[in-house]
């Protein structure tokens, strides 16, 4: 069975040889890296996620001689949480991991960190979008690095409306993550002096999208907000440009798009789309020379943001077990709040005592097929959003580890 061997196959093992850390349980750091494999979020996350998972356990000893022993491990879940639920309770119980990171889809993100919380491991999610991780469903086990809905309704969102996109049609994957990201951009539209005319929830996943886009254009919306990701968001926008949405006057608002994503759609379906991610491999000389050593490690792809937030995820969290001297769940993830964050691609940073991991985002504008000069050179900046700015204040999402 696939999800079986894929659950138990210790797919990369990174190791040092040196005295072991006395607090360390097994004398090893297992690391499991739980993700979509075969789905529709697999080349946002999947295999490239375990590709940089590895290059943080190797550039990680390299760069600080750590005498840490450290094992990775991966598994398919299938976007389903009993799936999810069920690999992680494995891994804690029987296989000794400590710490599950990567996790797309919100549902099973929700799932296991709340799993991750009774067993006192350590959580690191990347993939997950649902701001209530770090909200009404956050516990001190947990860290979330990368993004999440409160930062792509206030960054696509309240730039759209601003720019005259007033009236929205909401299309909606229907599971936690579309819930979400459907509430918090409704938010912004409205305090922007916008206003939600529609909305339709999508089964999840879905290949049809048809009858849901039929409403959508009949409602006159200038904007149709996409609240889904990877294949539905890829599916969704080949659809709506099949039916001359774009062409009749109304635009499309990717909520949550990555760069997989626009490459399997190709300039010429995505040219315009603004959207917002707090990574791109082409910002600066660092980021540009890892992702083509990862490139060149996956086939010669080009990383997602997801990937390198496992990257960046995992070299903090093997930084904390360090200072830390133990691999205690709740100790590590104490630890990785306090030190501040530091890396390659995403600069210096830090975790708040919700777990929310704080970075700078950007409003991107797919380039026009004239402007592009080749695979992957996809994204303008259109703005950048500060750190301080991108993400939910601390004091209003009422996570119980906030003190009032």
């Amino acid at each position: 069975m696939k999800r079986k061997l894929l659950a138990t196959a210790a797919l990369a093992a990174c190791a040092l040889t040196g005295t072991a850390h006395a607090q360390v349980s097994d004398n090893v750091v297992k690391i499991g890296v739980l993700s979509d494999m075969s789905g529709p979020y697999s080349d946002i996350g999947g295999p490239g996620s375990v590709v940089a998972a590895k290059m943080a356990v190797e550039d990680y000893i390299k760069a600080t001689k750590s005498t840490l022993k450290v094992e990775i491990v991966s598994a398919d879940h299938q976007n389903k949480p009993d799936v999810g639920s069920n690999i992680a309770r494995q891994w804690y119980d029987t296989d000794k991991v400590d710490m599950i990171t990567d996790v797309p889809t919100s549902s099973v993100g929700l799932a296991i960190a709340q799993i991750t919380k009774d067993k006192n491991k350590a959580h690191v999610n990347t993939g997950s979008a649902t701001a209530d991780l770090t909200g009404k469903a956050c516990n001190a086990n947990v860290v979330h690095f990368l993004y999440d809905t409160w930062m792509l309704a206030n960054g696509t969102g309240k730039a759209i409306v601003k720019n005259g996109g007033t009236s929205w049609f909401f299309l909606t994957a229907d599971y936690a993550f579309g819930h979400a990201l459907e509430r918090d951009t409704e938010a912004v539209v409205l305090k922007n002096g916008g206003k939600v005319v529609g909305k339709v929830r999508t089964p999840f996943p879905t290949q049809d999208f048809s009858s849901f886009l039929l409403q959508a254009q009949a409602s006159k919306a200038k904007i149709i907000g996409l609240a889904n990701a990877g294949g539905d968001t890829i599916n969704s926008i080949k659809q709506a440009s099949e039916f001359g949405i774009v062409k009749g006057g109304q635009n499309l608002a990717g909520m949550l798009v990555f760069l997989p994503d626009v490459h399997a759609l190709g300039l010429d379906k995505a040219q315009g789309l603004l959207l917002t991610e707090t990574f791109y491999w082409d910002l600066n000389d660092q980021t540009r020379a890892w992702s083509k050593r990862f490139a060149a490690l996956h086939g010669g792809k080009m990383p997602s943001s997801d990937h390198a937030g496992v990257y960046a995820g995992v070299l903090h969290y093997l930084k904390a077990v360090d200072a830390a001297k133990t691999d205690d769940g709740s100790k590590v993830v104490a630890k990785m709040k306090e030190l501040p964050t530091d890396d390659v691609l995403f600069g210096k940073g830090s975790v708040r005592a919700d777990g929310r991991k704080i970075h700078p985002a950007y409003l991107f504008e797919v380039k026009k097929p004239s402007e592009s000069k080749g695979p992957y050179d996809y994204y303008k900046v259109a703005a950048t959003i500060p750190a301080n700015e991108a993400f939910r204040p601390l004091n209003e999402g009422d996570c119980p580890l906030v003190k009032k």
